[in-house]
């Protein structure tokens, strides 16, 4: 095992495990951003404990001593971190703090020769950290924060090698060199909107911070907050991307936009993917200042695009297949909204609402004809209890179709949230998302979805679930007969 001051100086330098080849986060990289979690996301913490295992741990090898001792006290203190860890996983799961932990501590295991088995260590708070933690820039006010990093030109306007460049990468590694990607699209806009990577159209609630992607290259939790007081509807104030440490390409990036805050920059200062050969294979480019960023990760062949409209942010990916289901914790996979859906209890039933506007908004047009007073132009005609008053259905409709002439689910999706807001930017968020899946989707087939494919993708699930039941009631029903025979013939 090295000396121990030499092994915490390497820790620095460690990589996380990306696509076969074998970086780690340092224990320090770890504290970091587990600590700029802290500063985003405080409500989370109120029931996730992790940011306390990472300061026990801090605390337990913060000290000096022999090296022999040290190194003892290292693998008791990680074994230690790692059951903390490990208790907290019920009330962490699906947060990126977490799952951070997890893998910097397998790492720093494998790193350091530490048996899983053996005994642990207490926090010493007698040892202060050798430094504290530097304060998260990007948070910082306008006049105190660091200026953007230029590019390395020299760097950037030179190729990246192909391990690099995913699909010359792909090329490459293929029989033939013909290769050829299989790339989906994600999307979450709105109030909110999620349109899955297998083209899955749900209106979800899920309020506070929710995993969007989770993969071995990269992760994106997003925060949401209620839209009107009172309401199940949320759209998105906050988004965090975690970009991992990929082979001599790239080095750890961390990307945080929310409300007014739309930065052309990673958390460090930087716009590429660090000091390496390849670091241009992940940018940052500014579209709109404050209003649309896109970030391109050629080296895992993602494309990702971050707007804000309104008070509120969007975003879309387009990612390789590939990449997608490139899982780490097939367990947990479930939580990840991007590749699974929202949770059924997070889900809400749009089309039940716009069809009780819709009956509202004829009997009322109804009664005012009756009484002879023409078309109703009330504010809030057509609305169910908790909707907005600013739009009534027909309106709602109108203003939708001028920028979303095909009544898709964008075009439903921009009902609905104007019913349910009168927030105005809504339509233009449905708009903007709907340019992303042209930009972003590889099937042009698919840019727009109908209720009629989501009734089908259903009325499919049902006939399965069904098909399942029929199949279990039946083995029941032989397990009764045979049991049924057996008592007969020993009576």
């Amino acid at each position: 095992m090295p000396p121990h001051r030499e092994r915490r100086g390497a820790l620095s330098r460690a990589g996380w495990m990306g696509m076969g080849q074998a970086a780690g986060a340092s224990a320090l990289e770890v504290g970091k951003i587990l600590a700029v979690f802290l500063y985003l996301f405080p409500a989370v913490t109120l029931q996730c404990k992790i940011l306390k295992c990472n300061s026990d741990f801090w605390a337990a090898t913060s000290g000096g001593g022999a090296d022999s001792e040290a190194d003892v006290e290292f693998c008791a203190a990680l074994r230690e971190y790692s059951n903390c860890v490990t208790r907290t996983a019920r009330t962490c799961r699906g947060d990126l703090a977490f799952h951070l932990a997890q893998h910097g501590i397998e790492d720093l295991m494998t790193q350091n020769n530490c048996s899983k088995e053996g005994p642990t260590a207490s926090p010493r708070p007698r040892h202060p950290p050798q430094r504290p933690l530097p304060p998260f820039q990007p948070q910082l006010p306008p006049q105190h924060r660091p200026p953007l990093l230029p590019p390395h030109h020299d760097r950037d306007n030179t190729p990246e090698p192909d391990v690099c460049h995913y699909e010359r990468r792909l090329a490459s590694s293929s029989p033939r060199g013909g290769g050829q990607p299989n790339y989906t699209h994600c999307g979450f806009f709105g109030d909110p909107h999620l349109r899955t990577f297998t083209d899955d159209f749900q209106t979800c609630k899920v309020e506070g911070a929710w995993p969007l992607v989770h993969n071995k290259y990269l992760s994106v939790q997003v925060t949401n907050t209620p839209v009107v007081p009172g309401s199940a509807a949320t759209a998105t104030s906050k988004l965090t991307i975690i970009f991992k440490n990929f082979q001599e390409c790239v080095e750890q990036k961390m990307y945080h936009a929310e409300t007014d805050e739309l930065p052309a920059a990673f958390a460090d200062g930087s716009r590429n993917g660090g000091d390496g050969h390849g670091a241009s294979s992940l940018q940052i480019v500014e579209k709109v200042p404050g209003q649309h960023v896109e970030i391109q990760a050629r080296y895992i062949g993602t494309t990702i695009v971050v707007r804000q409209v309104g008070r509120y942010l969007t975003f879309a990916v387009r990612m390789p297949d590939e990449v997608v289901h490139s899982v780490e914790d097939q367990d947990n996979q479930d939580l990840y909204l991007c590749l699974h859906g929202c949770p059924t209890s997070q889900r809400i039933d749009f089309r039940s609402f716009r069809a009780h506007a819709a009956a509202a908004a004829a009997a009322s047009e109804s009664q005012a004809q009756s009484r002879g007073g023409g078309s109703s132009s009330g504010g809030g005609g057509g609305l169910r209890p908790g909707s907005h008053p600013g739009f009534t259905y027909q309106a709602a409709l109108s203003k939708c179709k001028e920028r979303l002439p095909v009544e898709d689910m964008y075009f439903h999706s921009c009902v609905f949230d104007l019913l349910l807001s009168g927030d105005i930017n809504f339509t233009m968020a449905a708009f903007y998302a709907l340019e992303d899946v042209k930009m972003l989707h590889s099937n042009k087939d698919k840019h727009h979805i109908f209720e009629r494919d989501m009734r089908n993708a259903g009325g499919s699930h049902r006939v399965a679930v069904h098909s399942h039941g029929v199949l279990l009631l039946l083995l029941n029903l032989l397990l009764l007969v045979l049991w049924t025979e057996g008592c007969s013939t020993h009576l």
